[in-house]
């Protein structure tokens, strides 16, 4: 493959694969600086009018999603790629209860692998977190900003989408509007001939797929390749005939197994899923997302997602939001799909979701700092004694719902490397701190 090609599609991989959660990440120094130092303002990353050389970072560059750049694009996606909105109405927002505790910075736990005692605030840092926020018992406890965030920007959510994605689809299975025992080909005939047309929407929703799909970027022949050039919004090089689109590629994709067997995380399942929601309800996931949960939550802003050349919305980690509403999320989930007095969805809902996944098909995965876990409904399960779940996404993007506790927390962050495995050990620790102190006050 041509070394300009290959720079080409790191672009799209940057923006759109690891919005997705893929495990590549774009090359990285051995000592990253740390999140004090790489702070888009010290950087001076886009300021002037204009901005020097030096410091612009824009389209059709491919490095705008390399650390420590990555620390500004996660602020501005809208700037770089084209979005649909998640409308969250003309109604008034709904406020938050305050009830702030300072004193959360010192609560302090021990590190996974680790020995040594680290501070909730000392945390933070080490994550390079832009944004976190804690509820507890229905209000906000804790709320910091960082790097490019503040209250009033949006951050990329990653594969946070995917959660709510699967949330979509749940609310469909539960309200008999998706069969998720059907095939996918009885719902989509264009996927019958790929992967996808024997699995079950089940199958599909849990990601326990058998794909041959490969994600080796040491390999130029590998099908991320081939995703990324038909997920990119941006004209096709010359010549090129390959499928357009998330919905044509997912017709390309083979069977590699046994569906069901094996948990594999794949993005490509949630793009699946996205086109059953569309196709069901005959609206797009950004509309649908906006029609049942934005518009009626009493959220802030709105949101928006990265789209396909053909306007098809990121269902597997196109969305950008704000931290409170992301909370906002958190309480839907903890409350059974009650915010403000009113039910969005059914409790049914969030008990399919929080009743798990097949967790000897997850333990195949190999995920050493989630042993004992599963996935179901494209939430992550921990099957902790508080019974505790999440949304995930790369770079240490967060909703982790303790139900135990009462506790919300949402995170965004710009870690330098993609993998929540290297962050899990400083962060599910802290997580479980500030839950047991929360629960003594």
């Amino acid at each position: 493959m041509p070394d300009s090609v290959r720079t080409a599609l790191v672009t799209f991989l940057g923006m759109l694969a690891l919005f997705g959660g893929f495990t590549h990440a774009a090359a990285q120094s051995a000592a990253p600086l740390s999140a004090e130092k790489s702070d888009p303002g010290k950087m001076g990353w886009t300021t002037g009018f204009p901005p020097p050389p030096g410091k612009l970072i824009m389209q059709p560059e491919s490095d705008f999603f390399s650390f420590p750049k990555l620390r500004w694009t996660v602020c501005h996606i809208r700037e770089l790629m084209p979005t649909k909105e998640v409308n969250r109405g003309i109604g008034s927002p709904v406020p938050l209860a305050y009830a702030i505790d300072e004193a959360i910075d010192a609560v302090r736990f021990t590190p996974l692998g680790g020995d040594k005692l680290m501070t909730w605030k000392e945390s933070l840092s080490t994550n390079y977190t832009d944004g976190m926020l804690i509820i507890h018992k229905g209000r906000i406890v804790y709320e910091k900003y960082f790097g490019c965030l503040d209250e009033k920007s949006k951050h990329a959510a990653m594969s946070m989408t995917k959660s709510l994605t699967g949330l979509l689809a749940e609310i469909l299975v539960v309200e008999g509007l998706l069969d998720d025992t059907a095939k996918v080909s009885s719902i989509i005939p264009e996927l019958k001939d790929s992967a996808f047309g024997s699995a079950t929407v089940r199958q599909v929703m849990d990601m326990t797929t058998a794909l041959d799909y490969s994600e080796d970027y040491s390999d130029s022949k590998a099908d991320i390749w081939a995703y990324s050039k038909a997920a990119s919004p941006l004209p096709k090089p010359k010549g090129y005939k390959g499928p357009n689109g998330y919905f044509e590629y997912l017709q390309t994709v083979k069977q590699d197994g046994v569906h069901g067997e094996a948990f594999g995380y794949r993005t490509i399942n949630t793009d699946a899923l996205g086109w059953l929601v569309s196709r069901v309800t005959g609206k797009d996931l950004a509309h649908l997302l906006s029609e049942r949960i934005w518009s009626r939550m009493g959220a802030e802003q709105d949101g928006y997602m990265t789209v396909d050349a053909k306007g098809t919305p990121f269902a597997g980690g196109g969305l950008s939001a704000g931290l409170r509403d992301l909370g906002r999320i958190g309480l839907l989930m903890l409350n059974g799909g009650e915010i403000n007095g009113h039910r969005l969805f059914p409790k049914a809902v969030v008990e399919n979701i929080r009743g798990g996944g097949d967790r000897k098909a997850f333990a195949k995965a190999g995920y050493k700092t989630l042993k004992g876990g599963s996935y179901r409904s494209m939430w992550w399960l921990l099957h902790d004694e508080h019974g505790a779940f999440a949304a995930r996404g790369v770079h240490g993007q967060t909703i982790y719902i303790d139900p135990t506790a009462e506790m919300v927390i949402v995170r965004f962050a710009s870690f330098p490397t993609a993998k929540n495995a290297q962050i899990d050990p400083t962060s599910l620790p802290a997580y479980q701190a500030v839950a047991k102190y929360l629960m003594k006050q």
